[in-house]
């Protein structure tokens, strides 16, 4: 049986089927990591797209009960160029491919997934399809055309938590944090319990009220997918949030969000960046870090140093060394700041996990000015 992997520029890549057999539309992105494909896919930050791993072998480890970021798998389609045929890992419970079929996920297993890479980088990330069963290629390009894009969509609703739940803190609690879920990650979470946070995580349209309500120590908002344009109703619930002054944390589309509440504008990447070895650079220490990354989007700030904002002066915190992608953002006149990538790392790399440490000690001098 041929699948086939269509774009919507006509480009028409052959394999065969992987996963489940049927079709599936999305954007056509690509993932540079060479480990955590079980993240990847269970991140609600793919929601809508068609992922392709520039990594040669992907299943080799199989499919484990303890690495899933989310209750399922939110890849719309999948591509890998050599599935592993026996997976090898003392975790392992079942094989890639099987995994794939029982969450109902369309994928294609093809030998050009360099090409395509390339193809994307020059191009761009657009629009796509995989076909099991093959089919008329210029009917299935006008499809693959008619399916919807990325740019005004409105994701973070579909992914989010329906109810509000608790993730305790592990030992002595030391802060309550409201966590606006807008695509959040299990590990995100966890980060925080570790360090002692009763993680509140409320759901995506939740209101100022509902999140001061809990008397919070901190606030954070999430990393998710679609559009951050098409996410007024999360600015103007940040909007009023930063207005009181609790300390805020925001991680990837958490970092978008900042970014429009302070009044800044974002744009969609020719591309985006996704992958675990991604260099940003932390401006006020010179310091690189190898850092994991998930975003078609990005802020538009200057980077020249601070700008004003109707909360205070702002700077850009954090810039990707590969094109001066802003990927940070932090209020000098209040106690907010954002990252736009993945410090909680699930799979790797852990550089930048000291930032959960700087949330906690904006909690920490909060509840101290309080005291005093």
């Amino acid at each position: 049986m041929t699948a086939l992997l269509v774009l919507e520029d006509g480009r028409v890549f052959e394999g065969t089927p992987y996963g489940a057999v049927g079709e599936t539309f999305g954007e056509m992105v690509f993932n540079t990591g060479m480990t955590g494909y079980q993240e990847t896919l269970t991140d609600p930050s793919y929601h809508r797209q068609i992922v392709a791993m520039t990594a040669p072998h992907i299943g080799n480890t199989g499919v484990n009960d303890e690495d899933p970021e989310s209750r399922r798998v939110w890849v719309a389609g999948y591509v890998v160029r050599e599935p592993s045929r026996i997976p090898s890992n003392w975790r392992s419970r079942r094989t890639l491919d099987d995994y794939l079929r029982d969450q109902g996920v369309v994928g294609i297993a093809m030998p050009g997934t360099r090409a395509l890479t390339r193809h994307l980088r020059e191009r761009g990330a657009m629009r796509a399809g995989i076909f099991s069963e093959g089919g008329e290629v210029a009917e299935l390009v006008e499809r693959v055309r008619r399916a919807p894009g990325m740019e005004g969509a409105d994701l973070a609703r579909e992914v989010s938590t329906p109810e509000p739940y608790v993730v305790p803190a592990v030992g002595r609690k030391r802060f309550t944090v409201a966590a606006v879920d807008l695509g959040i990650k299990a590990m995100t979470p966890q980060r925080m319990s570790e360090r002692g946070c009763e993680v509140h995580v409320l759901p995506a349209t939740a209101k100022a009220a509902d999140i001061l309500a809990l008397d919070p120590d901190g606030v954070f908002f999430s990393n998710g997918p679609g559009d951050p344009a098409a996410a007024g109703y999360a600015v103007e619930t940040l909007r009023e949030v930063l207005g009181e002054s609790v300390p805020f944390f925001g991680i990837c589309f958490g970092n978008q969000i900042l970014g429009r509440a302070l009044g800044l504008g974002t744009y969609k990447l020719r591309y985006g960046h996704r992958g675990v070895n991604q260099p940003v650079q932390d401006r006020r220490t010179g310091k690189v870090e190898i850092s994991a990354h998930n975003h078609g989007f990005a802020v538009r700030a200057p980077l020249d140093g601070p700008f004003e904002t109707p909360y205070g002066a702002a700077e850009v915190s954090h810039v990707n060394l590969n094109d001066d992608c802003v990927e940070g953002l932090r209020l000098l006149d209040r106690p907010a700041f954002s990252v736009q990538y993945h410090p909680e790392a699930a799979a790797g790399p852990h550089d930048a996990a000291y930032l959960f440490d700087e949330f906690c000690q904006l909690m920490d001098d909060k509840k101290g000015a309080k005291g005093a």
